[in-house]
């Protein structure tokens, strides 16, 4: 199954916000035809009904894939109106929050194929990054078809075990808001310290992005990186010492709040 099969038969897209909404854009970007595209959702946007898809105008009989994008809140009300294409040929892939494969294999049916994702906000730049994993009944070439979809709007990683998407939420899915409360108190640092607040959250934003993009460009990492702008008693090497400090600075602090997202998204999974 590729991309081609997912023309052939069809792509069913169980609600279109910003999360849907940006994989669309990807799809139809990437070639994909409007044709081949059904979209439910109970609220849809001016661009939505532009782009040429079918909009809450049913789907195939056996479409090649079933992408969940509706909020964790919405499954129980929107899963169940997709229980006709389990335990067939259909690839149901989910990148909703916190609902367990289990919870799908309940609805759906326990041979149906899924893979769940958790992708993250950078998603509607085209910059994000999704983890996935597949449950027993998924081949490798339904991986391949996830990780194509899925490319759409970043990259992509395959996870082991699906216990290890709690701490995926922890790092990625979770982590866009860790980076801009950074540049939130980076910019309110640099007022406090004498700038004029517009251009200190100008500073702090280009800070942050250029240094993103320098870590993912540069063939060093990002602990070679930091070595190499840390002159012997400069002032990076001073503000550093702070940030640097094992029982206060960002070790301790990252540690507990990576921990603090994981073992949240642990809870919403239990229900």
């Amino acid at each position: 199954m590729n991309m081609e099969d997912v023309a052939k038969h069809g792509l069913v897209l169980l609600g279109c916000g910003k999360m849907g909404g940006a994989m669309l854009k990807g799809w139809l970007e990437g070639g994909l035809p409007a044709s081949s595209v059904y979209v439910l959702d109970p609220f849809p946007s001016d661009w939505l009904k532009s782009t040429g898809v079918h909009v809450n105008a049913g789907v195939p009989e056996a479409p090649a894939i079933a992408l969940i994008a509706v909020k964790p809140q919405m499954m129980g009300e929107a899963l169940p109106a997709m229980q006709a294409l389990g335990n067939g040929t259909t690839l149901f892939v989910s990148v909703a929050a916190g609902t367990p494969i289990a919870k799908f294999e309940d609805v759906l049916g326990a041979q149906t194929p899924i893979v769940r994702a958790m992708p993250n906000t950078p998603a509607a730049i085209g910059r994000g990054i999704s983890a996935i994993v597949g449950n027993g009944n998924t081949t490798p070439a339904h991986m391949v078809l996830a990780e194509a979809l899925l490319s759409a709007v970043g990259q992509v990683v395959h996870l082991e075990n699906e216990g290890q998407i709690d701490a995926v939420t922890g790092v990625s899915g979770s982590g866009p808001a860790y980076v801009f409360h950074l540049i939130e108190t980076l910019a309110a640092a640099g007022e406090a310290q004498g700038l004029p607040a517009a251009m200190a959250m100008q500073l702090a934003k280009a800070t942050v992005a250029g240094a993103g993009a320098l870590a993912e460009a540069a063939e060093e990492d990002p602990s070679q990186l930091r070595v190499n702008v840390t002159s012997p008693n400069g002032t990076t090497q001073a503000a550093l010492e702070v940030l640097m400090d094992e029982a206060n600075g960002f070790p301790a602090l990252l540690g507990r709040a990576v921990k603090a997202a994981t073992d949240r998204s642990k809870e919403l999974a239990r229900g």
